[in-house]
């Protein structure tokens, strides 16, 4: 599976108006704390991949969850566009044991509160990130690399349809904002 994923800066409360005013469906506010690990054999920045325990918890339903994803390098220069696989973790603990032992280090943790929309077939997330700011992304999944393409344009329209130019995209992880701060 692929991961398409637009993200830019943006001013969250025009966007959840515009957002109402488009009939978008709300899903579901959550919180994410984002674990980030260093592999011991190789550098992820160098080679612009990820690997995180994520921590998600929903206050409405008070449902908690723990998963493990791996994503692969950009696939393009004109999005997030990358191979993701993630999977559901029953003991985030021990997960954490489990890296540390084989030689992951933990880097740096992000913590985010979400909100997430659908719109004509794609996620729209407001991101408030502890420490880096405001950002909306618009993603999809597809399952062939041929259909990358389609699909970022896609992202691109749900942007302008929410008063946010595509120009203003970020392709720098939050990881790499909080860095960088």
């Amino acid at each position: 599976m692929y991961e398409v994923e637009v993200k830019v800066p943006a001013a969250l409360e025009a966007v959840r108006t515009r957002l109402e005013a488009l009939d978008a469906d709300r899903e579901r506010a959550i919180s994410q704390e984002d674990t980030y690990y260093d592999a011991p054999h190789r550098s992820f920045v160098e080679t612009d991949e990820a690997l995180r325990i994520r921590r998600e918890s929903e206050p409405e339903s008070g449902d908690d969850e723990t998963r493990i994803t791996y994503k692969g390098p950009l696939l393009d220069d004109e999005s997030k566009s990358r191979e993701e696989f993630e999977t559901a973790v029953e003991d985030d603990a021990t997960m954490d044991a489990i890296l540390t032992n084989l030689g992951f280090e933990p880097a740096a943790t992000v913590r985010k509160e979400r909100e997430r929309f659908g719109l004509e077939g794609y996620t729209i997330t407001l991101d408030a990130v502890d420490g880096v700011g405001e950002y909306v992304e618009v993603e999809t999944a597809v399952e062939a690399e041929s259909d990358l393409e389609s699909a970022r344009n896609g992202a691109y329209e749900v942007l302008e349809r929410l008063n946010l130019d595509p120009n203003d995209q970020l392709r720098t992880s939050y990881l790499g904002l909080l860095l960088e701060s």
